[in-house]
Parts: structure tokens; C-alpha cells; sequence
């Protein structure tokens, strides 16, 4: 095999004919959708809001409706995806099926920075709220050294490491058990949610739209590329199609549920939100940490609606952590799996059907940015990440299409070429309202992964040592004898 070959070798990419590594098929349709929406309600409502508004003025709705238009001709392009393939690892594992090993690492190196910025960036703002509900019912508030890092003034900021601790804690118990919570935790957040948005519309004034967009053009296409990444959500349903029952119809059922229930919750939370105070108020201090218990204390003049909003918040936030925190987990499962990173990562305790040292090692990284390190500032870097690897699984649509056009698929792309192509174009639109600085970032990380790789992973690659084992029936990857022997013998 040439060196060529060798970067570019694919993984057979029949679905498997059952889960493999030990996981359980344990989650449905509907607690797959609810993954979807907890991992992005709430992020681009509670915190990129104050991000984006700034940049687009009241056209922050039209940024919305772009980004949701992006987000959803990839997630048609996901659909098909997870149909044709549907195994844990989300676009890693698409791109490991259809571009070659090579491409998947780059993707893996996208996935890895989106998941594991955000979950700390996210984890980092719950202190905010969490104070505020804190100082709401009990009168007093969180020391102000542990609600931020050393970076801002502080010491550490200590509800952002509790909080990954409680979902790593939960990830441990079992899938479905914190499938189970987060459906909870979804319905209570959107419950909120439709309270603060029939609240607020009351104080609704038109006038506060009157210079719609004050930066123009460049202006929503900047906002709607920070706004990208909360849908990673969509991405997140996908990481989990080893542990999901009947994957070829509930996964495209899943993020298609997902991407409906998230762009009418964005967008009536956003209309709300502007029509009730000038968009310039976005930009105030006192707005960063808590912004929509602030809005609505505006509106009432009274205490205990904020109060409940603020609860909202922490139950969102600890939501959107817990799956986000999940998604990386499973990503690393599916690479550590594969030998292109150590294979400790792809362990699954016999017990519990997690994987444990996979879950504790990105809790530990998680929490110590979270913790120690100011993220805010790099939520265009995580955009870039989900953007890059929504084109490449609208990219490996199109490749899947001509290279396995007989792969069963329960769901196909409406509209086939032009719905992948417009999704690429789409991303590639958005990636140009981004700075250099996220260029020039992004372009080092993901050097830094393909180093790795080419030092380490090529070598150590299932596919290159040849202990890739296939189904019988389907010819589908099934793991490899020493991880099955592994199995057996726990």
C-alpha cells in the first residue's frame, strides 16, 4: 500500500448489525431528540444572545434565520448520513467511512474543539446564573473569587468545576439514565423559555427595531457565524448511534425533531428579547452574566420571575453540559476504537456499559478550563469547528451517494445534489463573516491533532495492523478480536 493509500484507507461503511465495544441500545427517538435540543437550547438563548446582538443590531433575528438555514440543510445532509452509517463517532466516523483516515482525523480535531470549548465555555457562564438564583432565594451571593479564574481577577470558578463534575458523575451511572434526566431537564428549560418570551413580549416596542442593522450585511453574517455553533446539538444526536435503538430511523428522525423544536424556540425567545429593550443594552456588563433575568426584572419591576428564569438557567446550562460532555466522550470512544488514539479510551466498564476513562479524562480537561481559563472570546473558534465538519458530512453525502449508491438508507436528501452543495456553500458563507484570528487559530490545532496522527495514530491504526473483523451478514466493521476478547473475558 502507498503512503497515499495508506492516509486515504475507509473503513467499511455498512452499519454494524449490533452496537460493538459494549454499549446498549437503550434510547429512543424521542429521548434522542430532546439529546439534540439540550445541547443547543440554551446556549444560543442564555449567552450568545449578548454575543450577537452587538455584532447585528436587531438583524440578530435575521442572523438567526440564517444560521438556522444553514444548520438545515446540513441536518437533512446528517439525516441521510446517520441513516447510512449509523455508529458512534458522528462526523469522524462519516468522514473515516467516506474521505479516508486522514480527512477523520482533521474532523476528529474539529470535533474535539467544538465540543470541548463549548462544554467548558458553557460550564464557565453557569456561575452567573447560578448566582443570581442563589442571591434570589437565599439573600446572599458566591464569593466573587470563586466565580471566575485567575485570568479575570479570581481564584477559581468553582460552580463551572462542580457542574462538570455532576454530569461526568451522571455520564458514569449510564446512557439512559441521563437520557432520562435531560429529557426533564429539556422540558423545564423550554417551559421557562416560553414564560420569558410571553412575559417579555408585553413590554414589546416597536421602536426598538427601527435601526435594524446598523452593521449592515457584514454584521448578521458575523452574528450568524457566532451563533453557528450552538447547533451543535444536531452533531450531538449523531455521537450516540451506537446506543440507540433502531439507529437507521430514529437518528434522522431524532436531528430533523431536534432542528425544528431549537429554530422556533431561537427565534421567539430572540424577537421577544429585542422588542422589549434597545439592542444597545445587550452590550452592558450587568447583561453578560444573566441577561434575561435581568430583561425581565426590567419588565415586571418584580423579583420572581427572574428568580424562576435564573433556575431555568442553571437546569439549561447543566443540560447542555451534560450532552455536550457526551458527545465528547463518545467521539473519543469511537477514535480510541478505530487505534488512532490509545485504545483506553475506547474501554467500556462492564457494568455500567460507559466509558469510564474516556468520560473522567474530558471531564478533568473540561473542568480545568472551565475552571481557570476565560472562554468567551472563543465561540467563533467553535463555530468554525461545527461549520467545518457540517460541510464535510455534506461533502460525504455526495461521495456515499457514488460510492455505495445500493447502502440502504432510511432517510435521503430531498432534493439531491443541490441540498448538500447548498449546504457547503451555506457554511463557506458563514466561515467568511469570521476573523483571521479563528483562521489562524483553527489552522494550529487541527496541525497539532494531524502531527499526532501522522507520529502516532497512523501507525497504531486497526486498519493498518489489519484487526479490523467484519459482520458476517453485513461485511460492517464489528471492532477487532483483542477489544471483543476484551469484552468476553470482563
Amino acid at each position: 500500500m502507498s503512503r497515499a493509500q495508506e492516509l486515504f484507507r475507509r473503513k467499511p461503511v455498512a452499519p454494524p448489525a449490533a452496537a460493538p465495544g459494549g454499549l446498549t441500545r437503550g434510547i429512543g427517538t424521542f429521548q434522542l431528540a430532546m439529546l439534540g435540543v439540550g445541547s443547543t437550547v440554551g446556549t444560543g438563548v442564555f449567552f450568545v444572545m449578548h454575543e450577537a446582538v452587538p455584532l447585528a443590531g436587531p438583524a440578530v433575528m435575521l442572523a438567526f434565520v440564517v444560521a438556522a438555514v444553514a444548520a438545515g440543510l446540513s441536518a437533512v445532509c446528517y439525516a441521510e448520513m446517520a441513516s447510512a452509517v449509523p455508529v458512534s463517532g458522528s462526523t469522524y466516523s462519516y468522514a473515516y467511512a467516506t474521505l479516508g483516515e486522514i480527512v477523520a482525523m482533521g474532523v476528529a480535531a474539529c470535533l474535539m474543539l467544538e465540543y470541548g470549548v463549548s462544554t467548558a465555555a458553557v460550564a464557565s457562564g453557569w456561575s452567573g446564573y447560578l448566582d443570581r438564583l442563589v442571591g434570589d432565594l437565599l439573600g446572599w451571593d458566591i464569593p466573587a473569587a470563586l466565580t471566575v479564574g485567575p485570568l479575570e481577577g479570581g481564584v477559581i470558578n468553582l460552580p463551572a468545576v462542580v457542574l462538570v463534575g455532576l454530569c461526568a458523575l451522571l455520564l458514569i451511572r449510564g446512557t439512559r439514565e441521563s437520557a432520562i434526566v435531560n429529557v426533564v431537564m429539556v422540558v423545564i428549560k423550554l417551559a421557562v423559555l416560553v414564560m420569558f418570551g410571553a412575559i417579555a413580549i408585553t413590554a414589546f416596542q416597536a421602536d426598538n427595531f427601527a435601526d435594524f442593522a446598523p452593521y449592515g450585511a457584514a454584521g448578521v453574517t458575523a452574528a450568524a457565524g457566532t451563533i453557528f455553533f450552538t447547533f451543535i446539538g444536531l452533531d450531538a444526536v449523531s455521537t450516540a448511534g451506537d446506543e440507540v435503538r433502531d439507529p437507521q430511523r430514529s437518528l434522522p428522525r431524532a436531528i430533523l425533531i431536534a432542528l425544528g423544536t431549537v429554530v422556533a424556540v431561537y427565534l421567539f425567545v430572540a424577537v421577544a428579547a429585542v422588542g422589549a429593550q434597545p439592542w444597545t443594552r445587550f452590550e452592558d456588563p450587568d447583561q453578560q452574566s444573566a441577561g434575561l433575568s435581568v430583561i425581565l426584572s426590567d419588565v415586571l419591576g418584580a423579583q420572581w420571575p427572574a428568580t424562576v428564569l435564573a433556575a431555568g438557567a442553571v437546569i439549561s446550562i447543566f443540560s447542555v453540559t451534560l450532552v455536550t460532555l457526551f458527545g465528547q466522550t463518545r467521539i473519543l470512544y469511537a477514535i480510541g476504537r478505530d487505534g488512532l488514539i490509545p485504545r483506553a479510551f475506547a474501554r467500556v466498564d462492564p457494568r455500567t456499559h460507559t466509558p469510564v476513562f474516556a468520560t473522567v479524562v474530558v471531564a478533568i480537561a473540561v473542568a480545568a478550563l472551565a475552571g481557570f481559563i476565560p472562554l468567551s472570546s472563543l465561540w467563533d473558534l467553535v463555530s468554525m469547528g461545527t461549520l467545518v465538519a457540517f460541510i464535510v458530512v455534506s461533502v460525504g453525502v455526495i461521495v456515499l451517494r457514488r460510492t455505495r449508491p445500493d447502502l440502504p438508507r432510511a432517510f435521503r436528501v430531498p432534493g439531491y445534489p443541490v441540498t448538500p452543495v447548498l449546504s457547503i456553500l451555506a457554511c463557506v458563507y458563514l466561515i467568511t463573516g469570521l476573523g483571521w484570528s479563528t483562521y489562524a487559530w483553527f489552522g494550529v490545532w487541527v496541525a497539532v491533532v494531524l502531527a499526532f496522527y501522522l507520529l502516532w495514530g497512523r501507525r497504531h491504526s486497526l486498519l493498518a495492523r489489519g484487526d479490523v473483523v467484519t459482520d458476517a451478514a453485513t461485511g460492517a466493521p464489528g471492532g477487532d478480536r483483542r477489544a471483543d476478547a476484551d469484552h468476553r473475558d470482563s
